[in-house]
């Protein structure tokens, strides 16, 4: 199917769905592996970027480096590890532009609903163009690089009588621009990756920064280069530094990782011993930074050239740990008895879960409901024609899950043309539907996975269905894999 507009309806290959990370890196593998395919990019927004560019708080940064973050196919070159927002988006942008993927971007383009029609054999996408124009894509496959979270609505926490707190109240999923917080007091709830780069990054400004947390994350300071790093690039050809700094940092998370998975215990300890030295002799460590959890059950949260611990050591901010017995209108008490009296309260509380950006799914004109479907292959839902969707790691880039993806999709579009194959559906057989044990499809207990998981499609406990487990793993499936087990591709 070549690319063909009439009027208001525009026919492609393929239609994907977002234009962030995944959008752009499967837009370029399509590309290079699928030139014969006609393909069209939907973006909501008015621009590239997805969470870079919809996030605006201060300090915001990458939660993983750069160097496996990054696309494999535009090397990352900066010195630092780890990037702010907008230098992430300029990124993403210069990669768009250098490929020609931003000519087939349609910003302002939010997917309404998509039905997939079993005699047709394609998808058809009612949009909303620039908010009020109606328009209609039809396409073979469609692509959802979509993320996993509601970008219009975030994550309700209760915290007792917030509404009557008489100062500022914000969610760094919708950052005031004219917000001033020179000279002023602020509390942040939370303790994860958000909380983490917000509390040095206002400290600077701020009289003081106050971060609660119920309870307490793992915090990995790291340098913004390591000596590895320096030595790669002091010693080895100017050709080869990219690919060998990417290759560290695949395979040094990877062991640290799989360490911590086998040996939780040993990792607790190793944690523990990197935290003391860098706290304030001020701030115990227990039970500040003493988790309930061992390391990697929920997201490690990384701070370049240990920048929140110098905040800490310098004054400029605090931790406290402890549960909200009530918010007033001008001081919030805690259970323990300690009042502390915030000019601002920052939400930081996490995200609320959503696949798909939100838009409605249908087969038939039937109602699909992703959230009691199993994925196969952390790739395609079940019983779902034509439709693959991107989830990456809990314990390694992004980027990397969603180029896993991108590279078995391209595969399979491949094979179905060369078999003249017009539909692929994963299906699950009668035994596995009697059998087949539930599993979370993100194996992390943070809490805004444990109240967003009913959001979520489900992993199964064997075979095609099981969650996906690691990069290395999942890029030999993609690559050599049985790409026909579990499924039914019909001519």
């Amino acid at each position: 199917m070549a690319s063909e507009k009439a009027g208001n309806q525009q026919n492609v290959d393929v239609v994907i769905v977002g234009a962030g990370i995944s959008g752009i890196n499967f837009a370029y593998r399509l590309q290079e592996r699928n030139p014969n395919l006609s393909f069209v990019i939907l973006e909501g927004r008015h621009e590239l970027g997805g969470t870079w560019s919809l996030f605006q708080y201060p300090g915001i940064r990458s939660d993983s480096d750069l160097y496996t973050f990054g696309f494999p196919w535009k090397p990352w070159q900066s010195h630092t590890s780890i990037a702010q927002g907008d230098v992430i988006v300029k990124y993403l942008r210069e990669a768009a532009q250098e490929q020609g993927i931003d000519k087939k971007i349609l910003f302002n383009h939010h997917v309404n609903n998509a039905d997939w029609s079993s005699k047709e054999k394609a998808w058809t996408l009612n949009v909303t163009a620039n908010g009020s124009e109606k328009k209609v894509i039809k396409s073979r496959f469609a692509l959802l690089c979509t993320g996993y979270y509601d970008y219009s609505t975030p994550l309700q926490t209760t915290i007792p009588g917030i509404e009557n707190f008489k100062g500022k109240v914000v969610h760094p999923q919708f950052w005031p621009k004219d917000l001033d917080y020179t000279d002023k007091e602020v509390m942040i709830i939370g303790s994860g990756a958000t909380a983490i780069t917000l509390a040095p990054s206002m400290a600077d400004k701020a009289k003081h920064v106050t971060m609660l947390q119920r309870s307490p994350s793992y915090i990995m300071s790291m340098p913004a280069e390591d000596g590895l790093e320096k030595a790669i690039r002091k010693y080895s050809p100017a050709y080869w530094q990219s690919t060998l700094i990417r290759w560290k940092w695949l395979v040094v998370p990877f062991m640290i990782v799989n360490f911590a998975y086998y040996f939780p215990k040993a990792a607790r300890k190793m944690f523990r011993s990197a935290t003391v030295p860098q706290l304030p002799p001020t701030l115990e460590m227990d039970p500040h930074f003493n988790p309930s959890y061992y390391p990697f059950q929920q997201r490690v949260c990384f701070c370049p050239d240990a920048d929140f611990y110098k905040s800490l050591r310098a004054g400029k901010s605090s931790v406290e740990t402890g549960i909200i017995d009530t918010v007033t209108p001008n001081s919030v008490l805690l259970k323990s008895g300690k009042e502390f009296n915030p000019d601002i309260i920052v939400t930081a509380t996490g995200l609320k879960l959503r696949i798909a950006g939100g838009m409605e799914i249908s087969v038939d004109g039937k109602e699909y409901k992703i959230g009691e479907k199993f994925v196969w292959k952390g790739v395609m839902l079940e019983d779902l024609p034509n439709c693959a969707f991107v989830i990456g790691y809990v314990d390694a880039s992004w980027t990397l899950g969603a180029d896993a993806t991108a590279q078995l999709v391209c595969r399979m579009l491949k094979q179905m043309d060369k078999e003249g194959v017009a539909e692929v559906i994963p299906r699950r057989t009668a035994e596995e539907k009697k059998t087949m044990q539930q599993r979370p499809l993100l194996s992390l207990t943070s809490t805004y996975i444990q109240k967003g998981g009913s959001n979520l499609p489900m992993a199964g406990d064997r075979g095609a269905w099981k969650a996906r487990s690691y990069y290395f793993k999942d890029m030999m499936i993609a690559w050599y894999g049985n790409i026909k087990s579990g499924t039914e591709w019909v001519r």
